[in-house]
């Protein structure tokens, strides 16, 4: 035991805690009641938010190395799990927010221009920890989104975007992986004949089948042809990198061949963490967007159509912002370049053994 034993209310500075929530409704000697609910939600965002920067940034430093401890990696998938937890509760806590009326809302939102939510430098810290680059990102009033910020902010803010971000280190682990080519066996030429297979087929069944009209066959056949110029982005190097200078695509044309073979081939015992972080980044992203989402029609339900706070067009921006700030969406892009297990090439003998844990192929032995 300490000399002074440690008091609960101490730990947790309480104190300073508790005496954070000022509502500026009654400085203006209007107090508003349900300003109080506003101010204490959000306050829990930006704990939270500090805990998810907490989390990346321990991400980070494991994935930032030249060789990622492969002991590491189930604490690297436990922590998306972790931020995954808080962002649910970030989307509950709208709930919460959401018993105060737009009418009581008014009693106090005058009091608060210009600040708004786009002030969290915070949670733009947390865009640029994973990787969301000033170009991507929407303007707000025609300005970049630090021209809403302090001076101390935005130099914070301009230093986070020139480090690496989870995006960089995620492509180059992916770039290291290894069983894209073996000895005689090239995975790719295998699997572009088990594709080309599969859209022959494909097409045959459209041009062939008895119930379609004239119109729908060649509307379904016009589809087809872009499933067919995307698959022949894989294959190739200079189309998939016109896609990246297009911002079409964020990963190398290795960093995103490797992440769909671990996808194909996510059975396989060493690829089953992989594949496990690459769902954990679709999981975080997809979180970050419904909670945009979420936000907007809270924004929309308690303003309607009005201008926000911060001076922006409101639930509209914050709409658009929802589809536009999204991280990995190459990973959302993979599935449109799978194929069904049973046609997956059957891999060498040799790999698929590298791809066993150790005690199992002694075993088998």
């Amino acid at each position: 035991m300490a000399a002074d034993p440690l008091y609960y209310w101490d730990y947790l500075g309480l104190d300073k805690l508790l005496d954070s929530q000022q509502r500026v409704s009654a400085e203006h000697g209007e107090p508003a009641h349900d300003e109080m609910l506003f101010i204490v939600v959000h306050q829990a965002f930006e704990l939270w938010f500090k805990q998810i920067l907490f989390e990346l940034d321990g991400v980070l430093d494991v994935m930032g190395r030249d060789v990622v401890p492969e002991q590491q990696m189930g604490w690297v998938v436990d922590r998306f799990r972790r931020i995954g937890e808080i962002q649910r509760l970030l989307i509950d806590q709208i709930d919460v927010l959401e018993t105060m009326t737009p009418l009581d809302f008014l009693d106090f939102r005058d009091h608060l221009v210009p600040a708004s939510g786009f002030q969290s430098v915070q949670f733009r810290l947390i865009e640029n920890r994973l990787g969301l680059q000033p170009r991507y990102r929407l303007k707000i009033k025609g300005a970049a989104y630090t021209s809403v910020l302090s001076p101390e902010h935005v130099r914070v803010l301009e230093a986070s975007e020139a480090e690496p971000t989870l995006t960089d280190h995620v492509e180059r682990w992916l770039e290291r992986t290894p069983f894209l080519a073996f000895g005689d066996f090239d995975f790719w030429s295998a699997y572009r004949t088990a594709v080309d297979d599969m859209l022959a087929r494909e097409r045959r069944t459209i041009a062939e089948h008895p119930s379609l009209e004239p119109d729908e066959r060649e509307a379904q056949l016009a589809a087809f042809a872009e499933t067919e110029a995307a698959f022949a982005t894989l294959f190739d190097p200079e189309r998939y990198a016109e896609l990246r200078r297009k911002g079409q695509r964020r990963f190398s044309h290795r960093a995103f061949l490797a992440a769909l073979l671990i996808s194909l081939y996510r059975d396989a015992p060493l690829f089953q963490l992989p594949f496990r972080l690459l769902t954990a980044l679709v999981d975080v992203d997809e979180g970050f967007t419904a909670w945009r989402q979420r936000h907007a029609l809270l924004v929309h339900r308690m303003i309607g159509g009005k201008t926000g706070t911060g001076g922006t067009s409101g639930h509209a921006y914050l709409d658009a912002a929802a589809r536009r700030h999204r991280i990995f969406q190459d990973l959302f892009d993979l599935p449109t370049f799978f194929i069904p297990r049973s046609r997956l090439p059957a891999l060498p003998a040799e790999v698929a053994r590298q791809l066993e844990f150790s005690y199992q192929t002694s075993e088998q032995a």
